[in-house]
């Protein structure tokens, strides 16, 4: 019978973190393995009982430039990369008096980490490991004769396998060829991405582009666009239940709505992620002032700023009780016990906020025991958006409310008299929440609350007459839009657009202007004495 095992009777072991050596060590002296080692790490086995040859004696040439350089050797490397299934790879190393290697175990110097703890340049510099992905790729490549294992998870099996004489199958090998080779491929994707954003090309080289393509900026969008993630949870499903998913984590970065901590109720899902992450979003559009969302399929169902956490909660519930069912509930402020106990009757699959008070916590985690309760001390950051589409990736600066036509003092008058103070305000608030709701949008409110929610149409009538429907549907028959403002997220292509809204009571229109059709729109808005505002500034949200 053929086998493709191969013993390991010689391994090179060079780790920067130790936890679970341990178990290789035991391994290693049961069955009398020679070890090759550098440094702390032929410190670390020798402690554990295991007779170690350091690396300086396999190369005749002591660790030099701060431990820099002490792998880097052809004595070294012809071990790890001979294919001994080739005889002229054999007698090359009896040739040379050097010994094969059978397993290689590496783990590398901690660059991420170094990132996040804030250290300076030169300290992280210095965490860029060379040496080690050098004896990782080369084993990886050398497959056909060498174990290479980067994972910590996998000591046990290695020591098992060590033990029993077995080694690894060629079947085997490759697999861990195969972890190794994503692990040093996401190592350098995670250095690149700090140096894309650290050393950036000088502004006096120039960057030729098309004719026909803007200028690029190499920083946000370099000419490679390597990142990578590291997956943190396995989710139960996907979008749908057929659909498979995860959760993974920018390894720079240890804040964002990513990072989450739980406080209650059961594990995330995927939608739970998307929806609690967009209404997050939406909160922060309006700080400093005190806001809540509600989120319901990725769209806003309520959005409102108040004096309280509390307060808000309750406006923005208001505009779309019915919706507002299995929704997502996200504070930009501190849960107060007033906010919890409005909450406690509603269906809601999760609540977001910076904090909570200890007995607005202890209320929702008692009463509301499927609630899952996420705290993150941290607003939004990411300046960077992705979206994958077939063969490809889409990558952009995210939509914020930081465009010129976002201040309301470069808003254009075209219509009616100029808006009062109050109802200036209700005209911002409302331009700023048309930015989370999906295109086509139109949005109605009065008091910096929403009042009606037209949403994801394929044309701005739809929309604009959701809207209103969604003001004026509540149990007691009230006429919500009249006397309230509208915003909608691009221009009216027609009049009959801004017609409906019109005709629905609205006092006063934000809109941003630019269709060869502008003075037909602002006609309509003159002819009906009603305040129109254009922003020139455009927040499509597909």
């Amino acid at each position: 019978v053929t086998t493709t095992n191969r013993p390991i009777r010689r391994a090179l072991v060079s780790v920067f973190h130790k936890e679970g050596i341990e178990v290789l060590a035991e391994a290693f002296i049961k069955a009398g393995t020679e070890v090759v080692s550098t440094g702390s790490t032929a410190k670390r086995l020798a402690e554990l009982g295991v007779k170690v040859t350091e690396v300086s004696e396999v190369t005749g040439f002591p660790e030099c430039l701060d431990g820099r350089v002490k792998t880097l050797d052809p004595h070294i490397h012809a071990g790890i990369l001979a294919d001994m299934t080739n005889e002229d790879h054999a007698a090359q190393l009896e040739k040379f008096g050097i010994k094969p290697f059978d397993l290689v175990v590496v783990n590398l110097y901690p660059f991420a980490d170094t990132v996040r703890s804030g250290a300076d340049e030169a300290a992280t510099i210095e965490k860029i490991d060379i040496g080690g992905p050098s004896m990782v790729r080369g084993a990886a490549k050398n497959s056909a004769t060498v174990a290479i294992i980067t994972d910590p998870n996998d000591y046990a099996l290695v020591a098992a396998r060590i033990e029993n004489g077995e080694g690894f199958s060629l079947e085997e090998r490759r697999w861990l060829a195969g972890k190794a080779f994503a692990h040093t491929a996401a190592y350098d994707a995670t250095i690149n991405e700090w140096t894309a954003k650290h050393w950036p090309k000088p502004l006096t080289v120039e960057q030729p582009t098309a004719e026909d393509e803007p200028e690029v900026n190499e920083t946000k969008f370099p000419a490679a666009f390597t990142r990578t993630w590291d997956r943190a949870h396995v989710l139960r499903y996907g979008e749908n239940p057929h659909q498979q998913a995860a959760l993974y984590l920018d390894p720079l970065n240890q804040d964002g709505f990513a990072h989450a901590e739980q406080l209650g109720g059961k594990p995330m899902s995927y939608n739970n992620y998307v929806d609690a992450d967009a209404a997050w979003r939406a909160v922060w559009d309006f700080a400093p002032q005190i806001a809540v969302a509600v989120v319901k399929h990725n769209n806003p169902c309520g959005l409102a700023v108040g004096a309280t956490v509390a307060e808000a909660h309750k406006k923005a519930h208001a505009c779309d009780p019915m919706s507002a069912y299995g929704g997502v509930i996200a504070a930009n402020s501190k849960v107060t016990m007033e906010m919890a106990e409005s909450v406690r009757p509603i269906f809601t699959e999760v609540i977001v906020a910076p904090d909570y008070d200890a007995d607005a916590l202890e209320l929702l985690q008692t009463k509301k025991k499927n609630l899952r309760i996420l705290k993150v001390s941290e607003p939004p950051k990411s300046k960077t958006q992705f979206r994958q589409i077939d063969g490809g990736l889409l990558v952009q600066s995210t939509d914020l409310i930081d465009a010129p036509g976002d201040d309301p003092n470069a808003w254009k008058l075209v219509s009616g008299e100029p808006a009062d103070e109050q109802t200036v305000k209700d005209l911002v608030f409302a331009w700023r929440a048309i930015r989370c709701v999906k295109s086509n949008a139109i949005l109605i409110a009065h008091d910096q609350a929403t009042v009606g929610i037209g949403m994801g149409q394929v044309n701005r009538v739809d929309s604009a007459n959701l809207s209103v429907e969604r003001a004026n549907t509540l149990a007691d028959g009230a006429n919500r839009t009249k006397g309230a403002v509208a915003a909608s997220d691009a221009f009216f292509p027609f009049a009959d657009g801004a017609e409906i809204l019109i005709n629905a009571g609205v006092k006063a229109i934000v809109q941003p202007g630019g269709s060869i059709r502008d003075e037909e729109v602002f006609e309509a808005a003159r002819k009906a004495g009603v305040t129109m505002y254009v922003t020139g500034t455009r927040h499509f949200f597909h």
